[in-house]
């Protein structure tokens, strides 16, 4: 089982990387994109547990470390079977 975690800046948090991006396209005349949010992606193995106890670590990680909960949002997802 694994879990795949993605974090984001929150709304309302400068977010100068994806300035920097949305503006790069911009320059390589790609057009259509109105805006750009960089974030980070993180999988975590889990082996040998129930979906219940892998949440759990999941958000638990989450909460502790992988996430700045001042300026950073979080969302997860537990991809395979269980073990």
């Amino acid at each position: 089982m694994r879990a795949k975690v993605y974090i984001t800046p929150k709304d309302g948090i400068l977010d100068p990387q994806g300035l920097a991006v949305d503006r790069a396209l911009g320059s390589l005349g790609i057009e259509g994109v109105a805006g750009v949010r960089m974030g980070k992606y993180v999988e975590l193995a889990l082996p040998k547990m129930t979906r219940k106890k892998a949440e759990a670590i999941t958000r638990q990680a989450c909460d502790r470390l992988l996430a700045n909960p001042n300026i950073e949002s979080y969302r997860f997802e537990i991809v395979g079977d269980d073990d």
